[in-house]
């Protein structure tokens, strides 16, 4: 078992070091900030008024669950225990200057983050057993439809599953029962078996129930932690300019960084805070798209800017409190990270209370990112074919493994799933690149139309009409992404033709004088039909293909 920790340990340390995942990580943050223009700086407060202000709410649009849902699942699933530890463990290591590197990171990763939720919208669908879907594992697919786009989904969703039951399921169970159980004395085998529970009749309801508590558990966990941590950061306010000071001077300086010289100091720093940030936040994981692609919106665009706000809260927000507060406090020198924060809020707030508070936050956060990462887990396992009784086995099966966890020690299957986690980044990552011609043609299409996100539904169909990205000609079809080559497959297809018939067969019998035409409907085009709950499809929009006249009377000519 020691030889298998090693080896994993090592390929853990190549795969998220300095010459893989990070700089692609990072490269490609860079590159899709460029291509888009600073979206994420340009469009920046309309984003957050789409995600939290008025423009949040659009009557008519079509989803499964609301914007802020999809953002609280994707909050629930990235703000774990490492927000909390993590954040401790890399000041400890990289110095205060990791901090800097984790906002510069995050700024730059909002743009992957935009991309990723964009694609998720724009290519999601129903699958075969009729629910709203998307993610990497459908835009890599459908987005690149060649192998090479096959090859991309199939590795992001065999990856996504095998992670989702370590970094998304054991480990949090593990950490909530370790921390109850040194805070509270709960025993683990009763935290094992209240987790089991929770989790199974949570995953029951699927996404909506699981979206409701995300939505619940987030903001409360988000504002505690904010409402306490700020309190800590006010007693101690005449720290907060010499933490300011050495944030800037580890940045540039590797002030307090571990290794020799200054210019190894601050790559350390560089490299220890950009790989918090990311994997803290994962932007360019793809994993973010999964809910945002059953949001409630009207054009990828929107959701795609609504969804970019979620970088933003989990590390230019949650993560600059924790270390904040390890700062001004002084408690970052200390030796064990792991208590660092607890400590931090021991001595600021007075009493017991301090220690419940971090417990608090780290249950509700634990919870809501092993019932984030079961709904990711549940998407890939049905893009590789999985029915409705392997979705429904799945989830009993994640359940159980989540009770397992709290119980049982954890090094080998932590490092597998991290593993797993680095891996299913490099094909969305790479998909990113190869799709990034097609966000920036179809954002600055949408934006030339709407660029203070004021049009109603109904104006953004009407201008959308006939052109890519127009939802309605995806949001009620089927894909069956488990096929060689998976194509869009609408419900109402046949019902179509049998009606584009019959109109043209009471046509023709009502005009007797009227010239005769071959009339071929073999194809009906169905990509932008609208589609209304409750009525009938436009059939001109359907398009039957008229041939030459066949009727000697066509070719007569007009009468005087």
């Amino acid at each position: 078992m020691d030889a298998l920790q090693q080896v994993l340990d090592e390929t853990s340390r190549i795969i998220w070091g300095p010459w893989l995942l990070l700089p692609l990580l990072v490269g490609t943050g860079i590159f899709l900030t460029v291509r888009l223009g600073l979206i994420q700086i340009r469009l920046f407060t309309k984003a957050m008024s789409l995600q939290f202000g008025r423009r949040a709410r659009q009557e008519g649009a079509k989803g499964d669950i609301s914007s802020f849902q999809a953002m609280s699942t994707a909050l629930g699933a990235t703000v774990g225990t490492g927000n909390i530890v993590g954040v401790a463990l890399s000041l400890s290591i990289g110095g205060p200057g990791a901090l800097f590197w984790m906002w510069v990171t995050a700024i730059i990763g909002m743009a992957s983050k935009y991309s990723e939720c964009f694609l998720g919208v724009r290519f999601r669908h129903r699958d075969k057993m009729g629910e709203l879907t998307g993610g990497p594992q459908a835009y890599l697919q459908r987005g690149i439809p060649n192998r090479f786009g096959k090859f991309l989904a199939t590795m992001f969703a065999i990856c996504c599953v095998f992670a989702c039951f370590g970094i998304g399921n054991m480990t949090q169970s593990n950490a909530i029962s370790a921390n109850l159980e040194h805070s509270l004395g709960v025993p683990s085998w009763a935290t094992a078996l209240v987790l089991a529970l929770l989790t199974a009749l949570a995953l029951l309801g699927g996404i909506k129930t699981v979206s409701k508590i995300a939505a619940f558990c987030v903001p409360l966990m988000i504002l505690l932690y904010l409402g306490f941590g700020g309190y800590i950061v006010a007693r101690n306010a005449a720290m907060i300019p010499e933490a300011f000071a050495m944030i800037l001077r580890g940045a540039f300086t590797g002030q307090g960084a571990l290794g020799g010289a200054v210019g190894a100091g601050m790559i350390f720093a560089l490299q220890v805070g950009a790989q918090r940030s990311l994997f803290s936040n994962e932007s360019g994981m793809g994993t973010a798209s999964i809910p945002a692609s059953v949001a409630t919106t009207s054009h990828p665009v929107r959701q795609g800017l609504a969804s970019m706000t979620q970088t933003f809260v989990d590390t230019l927000v949650v993560i600059s409190m924790a270390g904040f507060i390890l700062l001004t406090t002084g408690t970052w020198t200390n030796s064990e990270p792991a208590t660092a924060t607890a400590q931090a809020f021991s001595s600021g707030i007075p009493g017991p209370w301090g220690g419940y508070v971090v417990t608090l936050c780290l249950v509700l956060l634990g919870y809501s990112t092993v019932l984030g990462w079961s709904y990711y887990g549940e998407r890939a396992l049905e893009s590789l074919g999985g029915g409705k009784r392997a979705i429904t086995g799945y989830r009993m099966v994640f359940a159980l493994m989540c009770g397992l966890g709290a119980v049982a020690p954890l090094s080998v299957v932590f490092t597998f799933s991290d593993i797993m986690n680095g891996l299913m980044a490099i094909p969305n990552l790479i998909g990113l690149i190869l799709l990034s011609g097609l966000v920036a043609r179809e954002t600055k299409k949408y934006l030339t139309h709407d660029p203070n996100f004021v049009a109603t539904v109904d104006t953004i169909d009407g201008f959308m009409y006939g052109l890519p990205g127009g939802l309605d000609a995806q949001i009620d079809h089927e894909v069956d992404l488990s096929q060689s080559e998976p194509a869009l497959e609408h419900p109402d297809t046949t019902r179509l033709k049998v009606i584009t018939q019959k109109m043209i067969e009471e046509d023709l019998m009502t005009k007797e004088d009227s010239k005769v035409y071959d009339v071929s409907v073999e194809q009906v085009h169905t990509g932008s039909i609208p589609l209304v709950t409750g009525s009938l499809p436009i059939i001109q929009q359907a398009k039957p293909t008229f041939g030459s006249p066949t009727d000697p009377r066509a070719a007569e000519p007009p009468q005087s």
